[in-house]
């Protein structure tokens, strides 16, 4: 199946800064290209971490005294300290960066974005240089695939030659990507193969498999026809 690739899909005039960069001119960097985060490069180049809004309101937390009837601002860990007292982006930056391969899938990309709770990675090559960024909305735009697009992935990748199910035997219907699946089958077991299969093409929202018929129910002993 023919999965978007991240190099499709991610922003490749990426805004980056140094790591001497001075925090006021991380803040103007952000604020002039209204982005919330950037990437920082060594002299050659290659990532070495990312500084967001995030990294830079801790110096703001740390220096403001808690408004009357509020909490006082809790002691930061030594790592926090350091990044609020920091005046440079290599100080400010969290590191290593959260990073992806430009040949990584969509759903590999969004996996990761997943465990390691960030909103957006770098895209690096082999030798960590970086060549884009993708964010959360780069990777929804999977889902502005058309339905025509998504059937015939259905029909010929999964169906045909995955699969090798003859098409004719299975009726193929998408709307605004849910996917709806229809025929009769030679025995039970092929159903969840399709239905798992299906799911994983790229703008699929959903998959059902109610008004799919089978001749014998192989996850029975027996093998009893439906």
């Amino acid at each position: 199946m023919r999965h978007r690739r991240i190099d499709r899909l991610m922003t490749r005039e990426v805004v980056s800064v140094r790591g001497d960069t001075p925090f006021k001119e991380v803040v103007r960097t952000l604020s002039q290209h209204r982005v919330t985060a950037v990437p920082v490069l060594d002299g050659k180049g290659r990532v070495v971490g990312v500084v967001s809004e995030g990294d830079l309101l801790r110096k703001t937390a740390d220096q403001a005294a808690a408004p009357d009837g509020l909490p006082a601002v809790p002691d930061l860990e030594a790592w926090e300290r350091a990044k609020a007292e920091g005046t440079r982006a290599e100080e400010l930056m969290s590191a290593p960066a959260v990073c992806a391969r430009p040949d990584w899938t969509a759903s590999e990309a969004a996996r990761l974005m997943e465990v390691q709770g960030v909103k957006r990675l770098v895209v690096v090559d082999e030798e960590d240089r970086l060549v884009g960024i993708v964010s959360r909305r780069d990777l929804l735009g999977v889902f502005l695939r058309s339905d025509g697009d998504i059937r015939r992935e259905i029909v010929e990748d999964v169906l045909g030659a995955t699969l090798r199910i003859d098409p004719s035997a299975v009726a193929v219907e998408v709307r605004d990507g849910r996917v709806e699946l229809s025929g009769a089958l030679p025995f039970r077991g092929m159903i969840p193969a399709i239905e798992r299969m299906s799911a994983t093409v790229d703008g699929v929202v959903s998959v059902s498999t109610t008004r799919l018929a089978y001749d014998v129910d192989d996850t029975r002993r027996g093998g009893a026809r439906s």
